[in-house]
């Protein structure tokens, strides 16, 4: 990438340094011409923590530390258009705030010592998460691990949509 010069060029170089020393942190990917992208969002200002490049049929990953049993919980979803469909549930543990009943079409099966649950039949526009004050949430995509505790900060009610 060739430096910027002139009087624009100092501007933007300026305006970059005084983003970077006041903890600015947004993450922008580029993708293709038309690509889809995960954005999340702060859900109040709307304010962009970062857009992700991800296909249709793309998956991507959510994993926390349950509020109530504390034990890790990681959803996966796949994108289809611009809806999220939840895909798989593994989890740890049972107990309050977890899925013990299995719907229609539904699988539980083992991992290890982890359970996982397949076979759902729902998406969403969107998803909401506050993250974690005690415990991260991690985003795992495009082979990356993301913490949206640094990404967002403790407590950010985020929204993630497919734009």
């Amino acid at each position: 990438m060739l430096p910027l010069k002139g009087r624009f060029g100092i501007t933007l170089n300026l305006i970059l340094a005084v983003l970077a020393l006041a903890g600015a942190c947004v993450i922008l990917f580029k993708g293709a011409p038309g690509s889809r992208r995960l954005e999340i969002r702060d859900a109040a200002s709307g304010r962009v923590y970062g857009r992700l490049p991800i296909g249709e049929g793309g998956e991507f990953a959510i994993e926390f530390v349950h509020s109530v049993n504390q034990s890790p919980v990681c959803d996966t979803f796949r994108v289809r258009g611009t809806e999220i469909a939840l895909t798989a549930v593994r989890f740890f543990s049972f107990g309050a705030g977890m899925q013990s009943d299995l719907e229609e079409g539904q699988v539980m099966s083992r991992d290890g010592d982890a359970l996982v649950i397949t076979g759902f039949d729902r998406s969403f526009r969107e998803l909401n998460y506050i993250v974690g004050t005690v415990s991260d949430h991690l985003l795992f995509i495009n082979g990356e691990t993301i913490s949206l505790r640094d990404l967002c900060g403790r407590n950010a009610r985020i929204t993630i949509r497919i734009r």
